[in-house]
């Protein structure tokens, strides 16, 4: 490579550098119902808690930047009876600027590597959310964005499929 960056007869260009830079995050959607509160029931109680995890990205309209999303959905209810004690549904947002990622590699990083930049902020709201809502904060496990990416590539694949036979 010659001193002003250009490659010198014989030797191969470099790949582009991959960029990225977190523009902003925020809370999109978010509802918290304390069903428990509402009731009036105290005392000690025993939760089961259910947690889904969808992901979203779209390009946006300026160039190089992407919105991706992560729905969350945590669902709790008592051990012994099944009732209700809190709903929380949250939609948390990022604003990313990438670069020089190939373009068959964009749709997974968009979809791994970008909520993987995301989830400690998320865990961090559920966490105060879930307190302030009168319940011992909730602290969400690592998310495996990878294995969640699969099963919807899976899912697609075999959604495709099922069209594919009806036809």
């Amino acid at each position: 490579m010659s001193e002003n960056g250009s490659a010198t007869p014989g030797e191969a260009p470099q790949a582009p550098q991959m960029k990225m830079n977190v523009l902003g995050q925020f809370i999109r959607d978010m509802s918290f119902e304390n069903v428990m509160a509402q009731k009036g029931a105290s005392g000690e109680m025993q939760p089961d808690i259910t947690v889904r995890v969808n992901m979203d990205a779209k390009k946006r309209a300026t160039e190089h930047q992407y919105e991706v999303i992560i729905k969350l959905n945590v669902e709790s209810k008592t051990k012994d009876t099944g009732n209700a004690l809190f709903l929380l549904e949250l939609e948390y947002a990022g604003i990313f600027h990438i670069e020089g990622v190939p373009e068959e590699q964009l749709h997974p990083f968009l979809l791994i590597e970008c909520p993987r930049m995301l989830f400690p902020f998320l865990r961090r709201i559920v966490s105060d959310i879930t307190r302030d809502g009168g319940y011992p904060p909730l602290n969400l496990d690592n998310i495996d964005f990878v294995q969640i990416y699969r099963n919807e590539l899976a899912r697609r694949q075999s959604e495709q499929q099922v069209k594919k036979a009806d036809a």
